[in-house]
């Protein structure tokens, strides 16, 4: 018998899968999302599909990239059983059922296998999974199990890169008389994941209606046309254009959603793009960081080329740094030529370089004859025509250059390298690479070339990247990092007051939310913009009021992905050590660490060594024992969070145990501590009875305050 959700091959007894566990019970079980329906339903009460739809061949067998199936499988023991924020990319085809009727079975299966590849090479294409066949059509995941902070954005590109491949398939197959089209829905949201299996297959159980509401709204699209919900709008306001659809009814849903129609691209590439839409507030506390960069430019004015990169954390301020600096460059007249390495480019090469490319030629997006202006602006430029052919390859115009003129990886980097030196003999130029930590290997070897001849230029090659990006080109005296690390206490407030304004209804935010973003700028942004969509302020950017009482601050999406991600990149031994720490709180004695994760000294030493390193944990001084903190107080709670229920409460179990232990002769003093961890584990008798030893450990205290001694 097999399985309508998995397919798996059971026995002619079986009642459940033994692959997936589904109901075999039901002959009405769903092809869409497996859900039992009562016998004679036409449509599902699940996800609204069709039922009794005749059977079709077996979807073909999907092989995962090489790429792709190494880092799912490194993580997979990381990524099991943890709550996730993904987003849900279902697509199938329109009216099959009506299609296979006049359609031989054969050639129906010759066309839903060329489907089938179609929709794998685009979801792959951006590091999506496929989770499962839904018959006709398929679901994906975006940011698991690979991670990804920008798993909405790469959902969005994947699905207008399907509708437009998919189109073209479907004009193909118009002309032999099949009206074929497809429709695609996404939504954003959080998901639990289950098992990984060696052959890469996932299960994945939705909480809520994250799922459910993908395969909603892709019901709702018209053929050709892909639809999202409002949670993933939001995700992707500005990246992408969208059309409003309005809020239809949705079965099983009872708080009305929005819906948009993604129509293409939008103007903004990156977040930094974002926050200039808003209107940027006023850089504070980077005063040194930008008179240290300007020093770097005056070298660079006098032949002194240097090459310098701007690292630390995610969001705390790089791009925008090096912003100021070019604009700065800018008002002197110096010429600076900007290229953004996006974070979905490492699967598609030399992004970054096409782009620089384009800017220092000055060749528009829209120019209409490429082919002729290539040569003319390269002998202006000082630079040889002849090398016209490797920039139209790398442009994508192959066919109008000499199949032996083209550029292999070596001689690109070559003639980019020449290309940037040719024009800093000729005036002093600023080179801007944004995001380095997610170029890819070929634009990679040629920054490296570039670097190589920035000493004795008029140049400034200025980079932008995370403390884990290994920049082994950087080398050489003309080569130096600025770290950048979070604001102070002064400047987050003066920040804060930027963003929020003197009402004295937000006197007491102000505090509470320098104190949970930990100086982080972009932390900062993201959750008062999240307080201002909830309706928390009321008025505008500036000058702000608070209107309804905040008593927890919610995690904005944009900031939990961008630390989730961060943090399934640390490998299975750091990342566990990492949630244990996360369970102990944002402070952490290492004797407890050790107690609770039980695991080898040798990995909890190189797991504390590789977290202090990429600055999530620091060493707290003045204690007896070693004691570490969490660096910014929403990595501790994303780690905490993202941890199932059971998975905690085990854990804070275990450090209770631990700390009646290791403190066996300070009971009292940590009695509140321990009760605390009972508590969260949900045992709820050793909770109490430590509960009463704090309050009675309280109690002593307040005699021995008034000269009574009173011993626990």
């Amino acid at each position: 018998m097999e399985c309508p959700r998995c397919r798996h091959d059971n026995r002619p007894t079986a009642t459940f899968c033994g692959e997936c566990g589904t109901t075999l019970a039901q002959r009405d079980a769903c092809p869409r999302c497996a859900t039992a329906n009562p016998p004679g339903h036409r449509f599902c009460d699940g996800c609204g599909a069709l039922l009794g739809a005749r059977r079709v061949a077996p979807p073909p067998p999907i092989v995962t990239p090489a790429h792709l199936a190494d880092k799912i499988l490194r993580g997979r023991h990381a990524l099991e059983g943890e709550r996730k924020l993904v987003t849900v990319l279902f697509a199938d085809v329109v009216h099959s059922m009506e299609l296979t009727e006049g359609v031989d079975a054969e050639e129906w299966h010759r066309v839903l296998d060329r489907f089938f590849q179609i929709l794998a090479a685009g979801i792959h294409r951006f590091e999506g999974t496929i989770n499962q066949f839904t018959g006709d059509g398929i679901m994906a995941l975006f940011g698991a199990p690979i991670a990804h902070e920008d798993h909405a954005r790469r959902g969005c590109h994947a699905a207008l890169d399907l509708i437009g491949a998919l189109g073209e398939y479907a004009s193909a197959l118009a002309a032999r008389g099949l009206a074929f089209a497809v429709r695609i829905g996404l939504n954003s949201g959080e998901v639990v994941l289950g098992r990984i299996g060696d052959d890469l297959r996932m299960e994945y159980t939705a909480l809520g209606h994250t799922v459910g509401l993908a395969a909603r709204v892709e019901q709702m699209a018209a053929p050709g046309t892909v639809y999202v919900t409002e949670h993933t709008a939001r995700l992707v306001e500005g990246f992408f254009t969208m059309r409003d659809r309005g809020t239809p009814p949705m079965k099983g849903v009872s708080t009305p959603v929005r819906v948009y129609e993604l129509v293409g691209p939008g103007a903004l590439r990156t977040r930094l793009d974002v926050s200039r839409q808003r209107g940027f507030s006023r850089l504070v506390g980077r005063e040194a960081e930008l008179a240290s960069l300007w020093r770097l430019v005056e070298k660079a004015l006098a032949a002194n080329g240097q090459v310098v990169g701007v690292v630390g954390d995610a969001g705390v301020g790089k791009s925008r740094v090096c912003l100021e600096l070019v604009s700065r460059c800018r008002a002197q007249g110096i010429a600076v030529h900007e290229a953004h390495c996006p974070a979905h480019g490492t699967a598609v090469a030399l992004l970054p370089i096409r782009e620089l490319v384009r800017d220092c030629l000055g060749l528009g997006a829209a120019d209409p004859d490429v082919g002729a202006t290539v040569p003319d602006r390269l002998t202006a430029l000082g630079a040889s025509g002849t090398d016209a052919p490797i920039v139209l390859e790398l442009l994508g115009l192959p066919d109008v250059a000499p199949a032996p003129a083209r550029a292999g990886g070596a001689r690109l980097a070559s003639f980019v390298a020449g290309l940037v030196r040719t024009l800093a003999t000729a005036a002093p130029r600023v080179l801007l690479v944004d995001d380095v930590h997610w170029i890819d290997a070929a634009s990679e070897a040629v920054l490296h070339e570039i670097a190589a001849v920035a000493p004795g230029a008029r140049l400034l090659v200025l980079t932008n990247f995370r403390p884990e990006y290994d920049a082994g080109w950087m080398e050489g005296g003309h080569c130096s990092r600025l770290a950048l690390t979070p604001l102070g206490p002064d400047a987050s407030q003066a920040m804060l007051a930027e963003l929020l304004g003197s009402d004295a209804s937000i006197d007491a935010l102000r505090d509470v939310i320098g104190e949970r973003t930990g100086g982080n700028p972009f932390f900062i942004e993201e959750v008062v913009q999240a307080l201002a969509a909830s309706g928390s302020l009321a008025g505008r950017p500036g000058a702000y009021r608070l209107t309804a009482p905040v008593d927890t601050l919610a995690i904005p999406a944009t900031v939990q992905s961008l630390l989730g991600a961060r943090i399934d990149r640390l490998g299975t031994d750091v990342k566990d050590v990492l949630q244990i720490a996360a369970v102990i709180g944002k402070q952490f004695d290492e004797n407890l660490l050790r107690a609770v994760t039980a695991c080898d000294e040798r990995v909890l030493v190189t797991a504390l060594a590789v977290l202090g390193e990429a600055e999530l944990v620091h060493e707290v001084t003045g204690h007896a024992g070693r004691r570490y903190a969490f660096r910014h107080p929403l990595t501790q709670e994303v780690a905490y969070h993202g941890q199932l229920g059971d998975q905690r409460a085990r854990v804070h179990a275990s450090v209770a145990a631990a700390l009646e232990t290791l403190m066996a002769d300070r009971l009292g003093e940590h009695a509140a501590l321990i009760a605390h961890h009972w508590q969260a584990a949900g045992m709820r008798y050793e909770a109490a009875r430590w509960q009463q030893r704090a309050a009675l450990q309280v109690a002593s205290i307040r005699v021995r305050g008034r000269g009574r001694p009173t011993r626990w």
